[in-house]
Order: structure tokens, then C-alpha cells, then sequence
């Protein structure tokens, strides 16, 4: 059963396009559902800003181990937030 509350877990777990897929469920059943409203426009935003996100830095980032990848990866990720 797809609910809010399924959805706010994957969200919350980093399950960010599984999320969206249920809102979008929630809003085809209820359209007027303002919770699920915000989430889609919320969850679709982030989707567009990391459409094209590097997909090597993502690499890097499931890989890393030492601090210093730690510290790359967070300036990397800073700048691409501005």
C-alpha cells in the first residue's frame, strides 16, 4: 500500500526516486492531496539541480574511505550547491 508515511520513509532513507513515485501514485488517487503536492515539487526541484550530476564524483563518492576524500568530496559538493 503506497502512503504518505511510505513514502516519507524512503524519502528520509535517501530513497529519494521511490519517493516521488509513490506521491505521484498519492496524487493520481487524490489531487488534491497538498502533502503530496509538495513533495512532488519538492523531490521533482532536487531531481532537476542533480540531473546531470557528475557521474564520476558519484563514483568517488560511494568509493571514498580516507578523510581527505572526505573533505574533497564535501568542498565538491558545496560548490555545486551554489
Amino acid at each position: 500500500m503506497q502512503t504518505l508515511t511510505l513514502a516519507n520513509i524512503y524519502e528520509l532513507q535517501g530513497l529519494k526516486e521511490e519517493a516521488l513515485e509513490i506521491y505521484k501514485e498519492i496524487l493520481k488517487k487524490d489531487p488534491s492531496n497538498g502533502d503530496a503536492k509538495i513533495a512532488v515539487r519538492r523531490l521533482s526541484g532536487m531531481r532537476k539541480k542533480f540531473l546531470n550530476v557528475n557521474t564520476q564524483m558519484k563514483d568517488f563518492f560511494i568509493k571514498m574511505e580516507a578523510d581527505v576524500e572526505f573533505n574533497e568530496f564535501e568542498r565538491w559538493l558545496l560548490k555545486s550547491w551554489n
